[in-house]
């Protein structure tokens, strides 16, 4: 049942503490100091460098750096393992980075202030190129040893872990960080050598000489996860004839139509002389037709007519229309090498949806064209070298010019010569570029080493079904990224990563890999690292044993392979390395939406190879972060936010000041985190603000807790007045609703609810109702304990439920307030504690139907102060009656609990109306339905109030007009002073 909260008073809330007992005049000061008001040494607001020494004494004091340890150490019936997805060891900790480490936290702390054991050991992903290229600078690869860049590259990555780890340390992220896991940690690459062995022994892992793509920036291979797609990239574009030698035989009746030409469209010319076929679309029709402006026969799939007429400028007649199947045999010349034939050839990746409905086939350049060359048994040549330029196979003409420049080019200007080119074009379109060095790459067929994903695809999805996935909508995305990789090149060309653990035969080139010799290297590694596989000599891999068992020659036959593993397979194999060894299986992991196709598929991709089923039981997605006008943030457009910055301030305080680590925390946790996560001045100064409200509603709450020890003061609930025990109901509700909104990592929804209860049941309901009893009521008196017993628990409750987001706070808070040992920390003693018992039956109905009343009242008086009118409240005998007279025992009082509710001066509870009222009195009138055991009872009652100036006089101590003479004290005021004596 809910109800709206109106306040009685002009001045609602928490700011204004003693708003009721402020006294003026002479005869009112006299008491000043016989009134209860709140005091605290809990500051409401804390800014500049007090904030940052505040909150790293917090960290300290409280242990933050042992708190880890010692929840590991507790017994616990339940285990959480978040597994941290390895962060790359390459820059400075960026907002991206707060965004994921705290997102995570805050769940862990929730975790663990349940009770449960948090496994959470964070790691690093320190290999590749970016981290290569970085430690290198300016000097190139050219004069140094493979051991001399991976010293390089090792050291920056150190440095790199070293100030990020000091970051998230600073930000309050609790974690294992004595025992971090690194990639290039030798035990942690030797069980990714195992799971390498177990993948190869399966046949997953294999050999072959494919397409992939590769940049030529970077000199490398690279992995679909590994590229950035820039969709404002040009390309020149040509239309490209090939002339047909012999006709299909089923359209051996349009010979005498003349010379026909397959019609071709491509965006990348400099493929065309690595073409090896023409290819069709055998369900959909096809026609010769002839230009109206120099009557050249084209052949060209049926419905893109229309288009090319519009494209080439001219009409085109429709001379003949044919099945695509028809076209089985046809043979065409090579626009640039006339003494080469090629076919047409069926293939399923042909489209109508642009160009002509042809596709130039060059098996070396493209995944669809080897698909088509394997199917068909072509050649594939490739005639482009590793920086990206034909090779000698291309021709005098061709060789050394770089494909993407002059050698495109080139290849036009020959096609032009040929008489071939039909029309030219700059065509803007999506095009993958290397995610290190932002230039273009290129496929090209190479000899690599792959993973078959087209094997593991439907046990891949069957995995991924068990999952949960947050949200459900990136589950789709998560199957098309599955279903885009029909293969995974998981080799690269360089130094700086794990070696493919592989030797090759110096005269046959016969690579030796199995279990045997992988087992070896593997033990090796995790002795000395994977420098030693540069820095041993190769009998140390190739032992006697190794080689008896592999039935292989001596080791001086043998050279070892130079390429190094995907960095996606190093981090995809952090399940068998860091997860606990009784379950290698995280309750949740929790990264970007750029990892659906990269560590979440890794991950799957390799535990589903070796353990048929996925490392996960729950994937987690987030956003990124982008500045406040939803732009990526970059450096050239100055729009980086920087996280140290955000907690330390800026050189300028005037214009970055210091924000501390819980705004940053607050930011996170209050932000959709699903979609794009904005960040920026705006965002950051709410939080404070927000931040500082939430101060002042605790500093309330620590003020009028002032003397009160909870341990020997606090009040049985069934002693309690009405309202205190309704409160109890009311956090018990709040408690569970933040406790559903953590477990969905929704932490944007706890902040909602927190903000909603402080706002709606407590500043505007619960303490403007209360400061009376707690200011004006004896000390000791049970009301008041009442009272304080109710606020110690909504203190408790509030601080627990921001506890996760806000530790720094939570745990100030905790220091000041009472009930507490010296040294006991917040995060040591639990989550939200609430008992069934607070609800009892009846209870809320009666303070809901009092609320209901009040409201009535209230709004018969707009813009008045409740306090100065008396209240008769009219009420047929029945279930409603009975409820309001347990508020309320004599009919008449200036203090009854059901005064207190209505804030009045004096209210009377009675069956029915006087009629003889004043003429100044104010009736009203309003039916409150009453539902008590699920339903099962209900009974609408009518009521009718009567609302009039009072006659009493206002009490110079609790400025409550409950006195019978002015400047007197009231009767409550009169015995609270006497006893007091």
């Amino acid at each position: 049942m809910l109800l709206l909260r109106r306040s009685a008073v002009g001045f609602g809330g928490v700011a204004r503490w003693g708003a009721r007992c402020l006294c003026s005049g002479d005869s009112a000061g006299q008491y000043r100091d016989t009134v209860l008001l709140p005091r605290t040494d809990f500051p409401m607001r804390v800014n500049g460098p007090n904030l940052l020494e505040r909150e790293i004494q917090i960290q300290q004091k409280c242990g933050f750096d042992q708190l880890y340890t010692w929840q590991r150490e507790r017994k616990a019936k339940k285990e959480y393992c978040l597994h941290d997805g390895p962060p790359y060891a390459n820059g400075d900790p960026h907002v991206g980075h707060a965004l994921n480490k705290i997102l995570k936290d805050i769940r862990n702390r929730f975790e663990m202030l349940r009770g449960r054991q948090v496994h959470y050991v964070p790691g690093w992903d320190c290999h590749g190129l970016p981290i290569e290229l970085k430690a290198l600078g300016d000097m190139g690869t050219s004069d140094l040893t493979p051991l001399q860049i991976r010293q390089k590259a090792r050291e920056f990555a150190e440095r790199a872990i070293s100030r990020q780890r000091a970051s998230f340390q600073r930000w309050g992220v609790m974690a294992d960080w004595e025992n971090c896991y690194y990639t290039f940690d030798g035990k942690y690459e030797a069980v990714q050598l195992k799971v390498f062995q177990d993948m190869h022994s399966k046949g997953l892992i294999y050999q072959d000489y494919k397409p992939v793509f590769w940049s030529p920036s970077s000199r490398t291979a690279l992995a679909e996860a590994e590229l950035e797609y820039n969709p404002e990239h040009v390309s020149r574009a040509v239309y490209v004839t090939f002339p047909l030698l012999s006709l299909p035989a089923k359209l051996a009746p349009n010979a005498g139509l003349g010379q026909v030409s397959a019609l071709i469209w491509t965006t990348q010319p400099w493929t065309i002389p690595a073409n090896q076929a023409v290819c069709y679309m055998p369900k959909t029709k096809y026609s010769i037709v002839k230009r109206a402006d120099n009557e050249q026969l084209y052949l060209v799939g049926t419905e893109r007519i229309g288009s090319l007429a519009s494209i080439l400028g001219t009409n085109l007649e429709n001379l003949a229309t044919f099945a695509g199947s028809d076209l089985e045999g046809g043979v065409c010349q090579h626009p640039t090498n006339p003494s080469k034939e090629v076919p047409l050839l069926p293939a399923n990746h042909v489209t109508m949806t642009k160009g002509t409905g042809l596709v130039h086939t060059a098996p070396a350049h493209g995944m669809e064209d080897y698909s088509v060359a394997t199917h068909f048994s072509l050649p594939v040549e490739c005639m482009v070298d590793e920086e990206g330029k034909f090779t000698e196979l291309a021709g005098a003409e061709l060789q050394n010019k770089s494909v993407m420049t002059e050698g495109s080019a080139a290849v036009i200007s020959m096609l032009k010569a040929a008489g071939a080119v039909v029309k030219e074009e700059d065509c803007v379109h999506s095009y993958p570029y290397d995610w290190r060095t932002k230039q273009p790459v290129v496929i090209r067929a190479s000899k690599q080493w792959f993973i078959n994903t087209a094997s593991l695809k439907d046990k891949a999805k069957a995995a991924l079904q068990k999952v949960r996935v947050i949200p459900e909508s990136a589950r789709s995305s998560l199957l098309v990224m599955l279903d885009r990789r029909t293969y995974w090149c998981i080799s690269r060309q360089r130094s700086w990563g794990v070696p493919i653990p592989v030797f090759y035969h110096k005269e046959t080139g016969e690579p030796l890999l199995n279990k045997h010799s992988v087992t070896h290297i593997a033990q090796v590694f995790s002795e000395k690292g994977s420098d030693s596989w540069w820095a041993e000599p190769v009998e140390t891999f190739l032992t006697p044993e190794v080689l008896k068992n592999s039935k292989a020659s001596a080791a001086s036959d043998y050279v070892r392979g130079e390429d190094v593993l995907d960095i996606w397979f190093d981090s995809g194999v952090s399940w068998a390395a860091v997860l606990p060894e009784s379950d290698p299986r995280a309750d949740s992991y929790v990264e970007g939406k750029d990892q659906i196709g990269g560590w979440f598929q890794s991950s799957l991709l390799t535990s589903v190879a070796v353990r048929n089923k996925a490392p996960y039981r729950s994937l987690v997605v987030h956003g990124f972060a982008v500045s406040e006008k939803g732009e990526k943030m970059s450096k050239s457009i100055g729009n980086v936010i920087d996280p140290d910055v955000v907690i330390n301030g800026g050189k300028d305080l005037s214009v970055s000041p210091p924000y501390g680590a819980d705004v940053l925390r607050w930011w996170v946790a209050e932000s959709n985190v699903f979609s794009e996560v904005q960040i920026g001045s705006n965002s950051l100064n709410s939080a404070k603000e927000s931040i500082n409200k939430l101060r002042n509603t605790l500093r309330f709450l620590l003020g009028n807790l002032q003397g009160f020890d909870p341990r020997s003061q606090a009040v049985d609930p069934k002693q309690m007045h009405y309202i205190d025990q309704y409160m109890l109901h009311q956090l018990r509700e709040f408690s569970i609703k933040v406790t559903d909104a953590y477990s969905e990592f929704d932490s944007g929804r706890a902040i909602r609810v927190l903000q909603a209860f402080i706002t709606r049941e407590l500043s505007n309901f619960y303490f403007s109702i209360i400061k009376d009893r707690l200011y004006c009521d004896a000390e000791d008196s049970i009301g008041r304990r009442s009272c304080q017993t109710v606020l110690e628990e909504i203190l408790d409750g509030v601080t627990r439920s921001i506890a996760p987001v806000l530790p720094h706070l939570a745990e100030e808070v905790y220091t000041n307030a009472p009930g507490h040992d010296e040294g006991e920390t917040l995060f040591r003693s639990g989550w939200i504690k609430t008992s069934s018992v607070w609800r009892r039956p009846g209870l809320e109905e009666a303070v809901e139907g009092a609320c209901a009343v009040r409201d009535s009242f209230l709004s018969s008086i707009p813009g008045c102060n409740a306090a100065e009118y008396e209240l008769i409240i009219a009420i047929e005998p029945g279930l409603f009656f009975e409820l309001m007279e347990s508020l309320q025992e004599d009919p008449t009082s200036t203090c009854s609990q059901l005064t207190e509710l209505m804030m009045t001066s004096r209210t009377t509870l009675t069956s029915s109306l006087p009629r003889d009222l004043p003429s100044d009195t104010v009736t009203s009138s309003g039916k409150f339905l009453i539902n008590l055991e699920g339903g099962m009872i209900q009974e609408e009652s009518a009521y009718s109030i009567a609302a009039m100036p009072t006659s009493l006089s206002r009490c110079p101590r609790c400025r409550r007009y409950t006195s019978d003479e002015p400047d007197c004290l009231c009767p409550r005021c009169q015995t609270v002073l006497e006893n007091a004596k």
